[in-house]
């Protein structure tokens, strides 16, 4: 339970085991209901300090029979005067968490992390000095000899690098929402390093997220529009429609079913019918209006996608690859590795949101989204540079997948966070857990292809301008 915000933990009866036989060794379970809680509230002039519960151990109700029982539930309160100041009530919560004991832990992974990205920018280093250093011996212009040597690697697929991807419009509004996305995470990080999510503050998270969810769609419609028309897009309403839906409308009907199956049982976990027209509204009159006028700026932006290579008019044929170059092969590299650099940091944030733990360091996470960050940018480089030394120029969509590939990673902790480190059961509960975070994992996929994408592109773009393609 909660008081002004502060939990409260206690127990609601107890088991009492006695054997029946010696010789089998069975034993007798009765159950009892505690029917009395009592209350120790502390204070400080009119602000509430600490608050604790006790059971009357001999005020009980036998439960052990399969029937119904009739109970008068009572509570008592003590109040107890204390000097412990308004500020430091939630000190005491801080330090007798399990986070706090294992901090040790948490910069154990960060340093891990650190090392990982290190490694990771060496190699990536070590590829670009081979690009140059090839760029210099292989294309130079001075070389009369090179005039007759047949390209091969990367610089063969000039032509068809910068070719635009099938799908347009959904691959400009997935780049859409992924931005958003990323805006929201920023925005988020930024509101907790600074106190705003303290502890107990009950629904701040979820109001920020909505707020801020539907105040960033703009950044949705910009980006999905002005990418769309880069690559030579025509349709404006098709590119708006997409994305508002690609990631809205998936929540949108897991948040129906999940919200049913609640009112179906009967659950404080329902929204009202209040706070679903609150959300509508928002919906309605912020998100909607602000993703067409950041539509309509996208539009008339008037950017060029600017190629360094020209595109030919037919495309080449892709040779034939083995199976480790493959699209799912590739995703489950790309995405081990940044899973990897989170891992120790998902069970702490798992065990904070599913199992009502408490979570204050956001810095940490702040520092462990940041190596997630780089190393799947720095993954993405490295595969999309293997891929067009591979002579595969379907570089873009297979660049957003393997960005995004961590949020199916994180799904897949998801079952193993379940069945080995929760207690839930039932349908609700697995409905709900497993629902609410095929949401999260799909706006992680969004999100983390958009960064896997435009370093990936940025990288594309910097090797191509090295050289000189006819």
């Amino acid at each position: 339970m909660y008081y002004d915000d502060l939990p409260i933990w206690g127990f609601l009866g107890r088991f009492e085991t006695k054997e029946i036989d010696d010789d089998d060794d069975l034993n007798e379970a009765t159950i009892f209901l505690f029917r009395h809680v009592h209350f120790e509230i502390l204070y400080n002039n009119d602000r509430i300090i600490d608050v604790f519960v006790r059971n009357d151990p001999n005020a009980v109700v036998d439960l052990t029979e399969d029937r119904e029982v009739n109970v008068d539930f009572t509570f008592s309160v003590k109040w107890t005067e204390t000097d412990i100041p308004f500020e430091k009530r939630l000190e005491k919560y801080s330090q007798t968490s399990s986070f706090s004991h294992h901090l040790e832990v948490h910069w154990f992974s960060i340093i891990n992390s650190c090392v990982t990205v290190l490694l990771l920018t060496g190699f990536l280093a070590m590829i670009l000095m081979r690009v140059l250093k090839n760029d210099f011996v292989k294309f130079t212009p001075d070389e009369e000899a090179l005039d007759d040597q047949e390209e091969s690697g990367w610089k063969y697929i000039h032509g068809d690098v910068f070719r635009y991807p099938r799908f347009k419009a959904l691959f400009a509004a997935a780049l859409g929402i992924g931005s958003q996305l990323f805006t929201l995470v920023i925005f988020i990080f930024m509101l907790a390093l600074v106190g705003v999510f303290y502890p107990y503050n009950r629904g701040a998270l979820f109001t920020a997220l909505v707020v801020i969810y539907a105040l960033t769609s703009g950044i949705a419609g910009y980006s999905a529009a002005s990418f769309y028309y880069k690559i030579e897009g025509k349709n404006w309403v098709k590119i708006l429609v997409l994305t508002g839906s690609l990631f809205s409308g998936p929540l949108f009907l897991t948040f129906s079913f999940l919200n049913t199956v609640a009112v179906t049982y009967n659950s404080t976990a329902a929204l009202p019918v209040g706070t679903i027209m609150v959300i509508f509204l928002i919906w309605t009159l912020v998100t909607t209006p602000l993703l067409v006028l950041g539509g309509i700026a996208g539009k008339n932006s008037q950017s060029e996608f600017l190629a360094p290579c020209p595109t030919n008019k037919y495309p080449r044929e892709i040779p034939q690859l083995p199976w480790y170059r493959t699209t799912l092969a590739q995703m489950a590299m790309a995405g081990f590795l940044p899973f990897s650099a989170i891992y120790i940091e998902l069970y702490y944030i798992f065990s904070s949101v599913w199992g009502h733990q408490i979570y204050t360091i956001y810095s940490i996470s702040f520092i462990v989204f940041i190596i997630l960050l780089i190393v799947t940018a720095f993954v993405n480089v490295a595969l999309t540079y293997f891929q067009l030394a591979a002579e595969d120029h379907e570089w873009w969509w297979r660049s957003f997948l393997c960005g995004g590939s961590t949020g199916m990673f994180v799904y897949s902790y998801c079952m193993f966070f379940y069945h080995a480190r929760s207690d839930m059961y039932g349908f609700m509960q697995t409905s709900f857990f497993f629902g609410y975070m095929a949401c999260i994992c799909y706006g992680f996929f969004l999100m983390l292809g958009t960064v896997g994408f435009r370093a990936s592109l940025i990288f594309v773009r910097h090797i191509y301008r090295s050289i000189k393609c006819e």
